[in-house]
């Protein structure tokens, strides 16, 4: 549905509006919202944030439609002015078109040039909401790509590669901040994100640091995929320092943070899992391996380390580990034996 801001003080203009446009309204194609004139035309802009059209005469009291032309864009930068007015000499036709108006408009009105119009300029603003929303992502896209992947993603070799999927020998790991669910229903929403998202600064730079890559971000916690040389270890060392720098951290809201977390290691599928119809894919790793280190994590407490006893026996040299003994896992048969990282 499209908003239209109609400005003008003829009394009767709303009526004759609403009867010309009522198939549109009833149809919720059209949604009218009406000033007398230019102050009170800026006040319903600040109301509704969601209008695209500016309908407005030039001789309103109090404030003018060309003064209210001066203010659109500081009130409303998306929206586009029509000037409808019986003053169409080419003098008040350049002024409105040079103080920003996208159309111009004659008294009386012939509603079908004035509907002609509308859809114009409806369609000119949903192609500047289009073009800023495509910027917008775009600057996304660059804080967190290279920019020589960014020159890749643009070439035939990374489509095909879009479809390429392949095994591979890695660790992954699951680090939950725990009992954060209590803070996010009490805490006012801008406060729950950045405290996360400080959360979230530390563990990515832990991560990284140990080679890691992130793989994505589910809720409060985070997937990790360590790959090549000791991935397993340094999947570990990562989990270790992210332990204690979440711990270090002060008490914020009347909230100690802690983590707990799940380690597995071994062959895992990589590719794009998603769908293709709706043009969301996501560059993932699956495979049991995944799973029971989802589930590891699960039967975590607060700074706990949990890998399998086949991990376990891997780096049962390098750092010290407790048994916690057999659990049963979701979806698994039998009883894996698990292990805690201490140090």
């Amino acid at each position: 549905m499209t908003k239209i801001l109609v400005a003008d003080d003829e009394a009767d203009l709303e009526l004759l509006i609403r009867q010309k446009f009522r198939q549109k309204i009833r149809d919720q194609q059209y949604e009218f919202v009406f000033a007398i004139n230019g102050k009170e035309a800026i006040e319903k802009l600040r109301e509704h944030n969601d209008i695209d059209v500016l309908l407005s005469d030039i001789n309103m009291p109090e404030m003018d439609g060309l003064t209210l032309l001066t203010n659109l864009s500081d009130v409303a930068p998306l929206t586009k002015a029509v000037m409808v007015s019986a003053y169409g000499d080419m003098d008040n036709i350049r002024s409105a078109m040079n103080k920003g108006a996208f159309d111009f408009v004659t008294k009386p009105v012939n509603f079908e040039d004035l509907e002609l119009t509308i859809q114009k300029t409806i369609k000119y603003v949903s192609q500047l909401k289009d073009t800023l929303q495509a910027i917008k992502e775009n600057n996304i896209l660059k804080m967190y790509v290279d920019a020589n992947v960014l020159q890749f993603m643009s070439t035939r070799e990374y489509e095909q590669s879009l479809m390429v999927n392949e095994s591979t020998e890695a660790t992954v790991a699951f680090v939950d901040i725990c009992g954060f669910t209590a803070i996010s229903e009490k805490e006012l929403p801008d406060a729950v994100v950045t405290l996360l998202n400080n959360y979230f600064d530390v563990m990515v730079k832990d991560i990284i640091s140990q080679g890691g890559t992130i793989d994505k971000f589910m809720g409060d916690c985070v997937m990790a995929v360590f790959r090549g040389k000791y991935h397993l270890d340094r999947a570990i060392d990562a989990a270790l320092q992210i332990k204690a720098d979440i711990e270090a951290l002060p008490v914020e809201y009347s909230f100690k943070p802690g983590v707990s977390i799940g380690i597995n290691s071994g062959e895992l599928i990589s590719g794009n899992i998603g769908s293709a119809a709706l043009k969301r894919l996501d560059y993932t790793v699956i495979g049991d391996v995944v799973n029971t280190a989802q589930r590891l994590q699960g039967i975590a407490g607060n700074g706990q380390i949990l890998i399998t006893e086949d991990a376990y026996q891997k780096v049962k040299v390098s750092f010290e580990c407790v048994p916690l003994g057999k659990h049963s896992l979701k979806n698994k048969s039998a009883e894996l034996m698990v292990y805690q990282v201490i140090k």
